[in-house]
């Protein structure tokens, strides 16, 4: 029988990588326990909504059709809203992703002279055509809603000043991202979120405030919604589908926000009424249930990858030692061919196209060609070992997931081995 080095050795790490590895795992062991320890916190927290609103047998059938009287798809949804202590909740397949929950739940909630607020700088990319930062048909710009940005400080601190002095009569919704996107600023944690949003509705009561959960889910034991966010949204292809979901997104929050997010995704007069769960509820409920023990091998994982890549020498955010609010770790290379070479590691740890070689290319809702690496077997789920990035300045890598522990694991030692045959680190 192979032990646990001759089986990686037998899976192309080379001696020299595996022993790297494992001196820096020596110094983790602390760090991991608490994960796990998070994730039983969590994991109970999920059962015990599941428990409480008596899932059963006939929740996981689904319905075809209109929808009606889905009687799974709506215990789902109370079932989310107990996890994040709302008051409503929308959990749908017809959310096709996480820009779609997003856009949903800005678009339902602002109305033509509405103004919406960034306090935190650039939001993720491919939001910037959804508010018309970058011009596109549909866009909230053409429907008449404008756009105020106030970037974080230097340090990454809020710009308190420019945020009170941005907030105005027009003032209807703040969005508030809690991951990094393609930015190395800090994630930002569920207590500085209720900091900010504690400090905003100090200045204007009434104003919504909307956290893009992305990548956040079951990181901490709060998430934003505990801390006074009106809305959190994210994708079901992300942290809390548990690597199941096949396609989805949520947005849970406020009642009033919740239906006004429900009429846009349906029609005005049904909501959520209608819209057939077409056989996918078990992938929601288990992924839901699975997603605390997912979501701790990814942050493993990640605080794996910190912890090699600044030994090497490499800017990592967060670093290997501060505390962590999302699974994305950033790298940065410097070089186009750092950002190639890691993501070709990645590709090449996969279960599925590991033999395919990824390629920038020019994905839509990108300012810049994209590289990604997710040999996944849901197309696109970066809850599963994937890897992207834009090439262009600062040339920097975004690493995330890993369903297991053992796989993240061996994904990271991966690209240590593409970096090393190219030249670009030495041992």
């Amino acid at each position: 029988m192979l032990g646990t080095k001759e089986a990686f050795l037998s899976m192309g790490i080379s001696k020299e990588v595996f022993d790297f590895g494992n001196s820096v795992l020596e110094g983790l062991k602390d760090r991991f326990e608490q994960i796990d320890q998070v994730a039983e916190i969590n994991q109970l927290k999920v059962l015990g909504a599941m428990q409480k609103h008596q899932v059963s047998e006939a929740c996981l059938l689904g319905t075809t059709g209109y929808g009606y009287n889905d009687i799974g798809r709506d215990a789902l949804e109370a079932v989310y809203a107990s996890v994040f202590h709302t008051e409503d909740a929308l959990v749908r397949p017809q959310i096709t992703c996480g820009t779609h929950a997003l856009a949903l739940a800005l678009m339902s909630n602002l109305r033509p002279g509405d103004e919406l607020l960034s306090p935190v700088g650039k939001p993720y990319d491919t939001l910037e055509e959804v508010i018309g930062i970058r011009p596109s048909k549909g866009s909230l710009a053409e429907y008449g809603v404008s756009y105020r940005q106030i970037d974080l400080l230097p340090d990454g601190s809020f710009d308190f000043d420019g945020i009170r002095k941005a907030i105005n009569e027009k003032t209807k919704l703040v969005t508030i991202q809690r991951s990094k996107g393609y930015q190395t600023r800090p994630t930002l944690s569920v207590a500085r979120i209720g900091e900010l949003i504690a400090f905003i509705k100090s200045i204007k009561s009434d104003v919504l405030c909307m956290v893009d959960n992305c990548y956040g889910e079951f990181v901490e034991t709060m998430e934003p919604s505990d801390v006074g966010a009106d809305m959190v949204v994210g994708s079901l292809i992300k942290n809390p589908g548990g690597g199941l979901a096949p396609i989805g997104g949520y947005i849970a929050g406020k009642k009033e926000c919740v239906e006004n997010a429900a009429y846009r995704l349906t029609s005005p007069g049904l909501g959520k009424e209608v819209g057939a769960s077409l056989g996918i509820l078990p992938q929601f409920y288990q992924g839901l249930f699975l997603a605390p023990t997912v979501t701790a091998s990814a942050l493993k994982g990640a605080i794996f990858a910190a912890n090699l890549y600044e030994k090497l020498g490499f800017p990592v955010i967060p670093n290997g030692s501060e505390s962590r609010h999302d699974i994305i770790q950033a790298v940065t290379f410097g070089k186009p061919e750092g950002v190639i070479a890691f993501c070709e590691g990645i590709q090449a740890a996969a279960p599925v196209d590991s033999h395919v070689t990824p390629e920038p290319w020019d994905m839509p809702g990108y300012d810049a060609k994209v590289i990604m690496a997710a040999g996944a077997f849901v197309s696109g789920s970066s809850i599963e070992l994937s890897a992207d990035g834009p090439i262009k300045e600062p040339y920097a890598v975004y690493f995330q997931g890993g369903l297991t522990w053992p796989h993240a694991k061996y994904g990271i030692l991966k690209t240590l081995e593409s970096l090393k045959s190219k030249g670009i680190i030495q041992l």
